[in-house]
């Protein structure tokens, strides 16, 4: 029995809706910037009335707001919050779901280890999100140069959309901690959109109050789309915690797994 195959088709109708969940978000944001660059100044000005903190947390620069790379950084924290969500029910099922329907005892009665089990549903579920980034990342630029103002950095618009994939591979790996070791989990859908919403309102919190080091805590902190265009690269400290961060988790995951008790029928 091929475990990754068999995970790869089990994840296919999953992996299909949030690919076009993702598509069609960009699409109609995208769709709508030819319209909002053409009355900039009167955005600015309305923009301008938000808080600043708001601003931030919505990826809003007044600066750049006019570019399509500048205006990208608006609707790719919708579209960071969706990938999360993803990734996270994704890592949250990788063990939990055969508890829930029975087959772990079907499962670890093959001859295979529980490593390469683990292993392959790993796999299974970064391939997963690799395809949805591919297409999404396919269609994002299409659109993106059938509406650009202008001339825009290809590498810069890469480097937005590619920390989606890193954020989620973070959210995948906190919820493989969360499928081994919560004992029953019924469902996927309430621990993912708490964690992933928690983290969410983190990143907002952290915009609010003067103290810089909440946003060391939230993954939607991590790879600021205005801070790629201001700078053009990503920020080594957050580059490091989101390896750490990825590693110990998943090196966590195996450790507890390996030595889990699994309820069979």
């Amino acid at each position: 029995m091929n475990v990754f195959l068999h995970e790869l088709k089990a994840h296919r109708k999953s992996t299909i809706i949030w690919t076009l969940s993702l598509a069609g978000m960009i699409i109609i944001f995208f769709s709508l910037f030819p319209a909002f660059s053409k009355d900039i100044e009167q955005v600015k000005n309305m923009m301008e009335g938000f808080p600043e903190a708001i601003r931030s947390g919505m990826g809003i620069s007044l600066n750049n707001l006019g570019s399509i790379l500048g205006y990208y950084a608006f609707p790719f924290t919708f579209i960071l919050l969706i990938g999360a969500i993803q990734a996270m029910s994704l890592g949250t099922s990788i063990v939990s779901k055969e508890i829930r329907d029975n087959t772990a005892d079907f499962l670890l009665t093959k001859p295979i280890t529980r490593v390469k089990i683990l292993t392959a549903k790993i796999l299974s579920i970064i391939t997963s999100l690799a395809i949805t980034n591919i297409l999404y990342l396919l269609v994002a630029t299409i659109i993106a140069y059938s509406v650009k103002n202008g001339d825009f950095s290809l590498n810069l618009f890469i480097m937005i959309s590619f920390s989606l994939f890193l954020v989620q591979l973070i959210f995948m790996s906190l919820g493989i901690i969360f499928s081994v070791l919560l004992p029953r989990i019924k469902s996927v859908i309430p621990i993912s959109l708490a964690t992933v919403f928690a983290f969410y309102f983190l990143s907002f919190l952290s915009t609010n109050t003067a103290d810089d080091k909440l946003q060391y805590f939230t993954p939607f902190k991590y790879f600021d789309p205005v801070h790629i265009v201001e700078t053009g690269s990503y920020e080594l400290p957050f580059l490091l915690i989101t390896v750490i961060v990825i590693t110990v988790s998943i090196t966590v995951s195996y450790l507890i797994y390996i030595r889990k008790d699994i309820h069979t029928v």
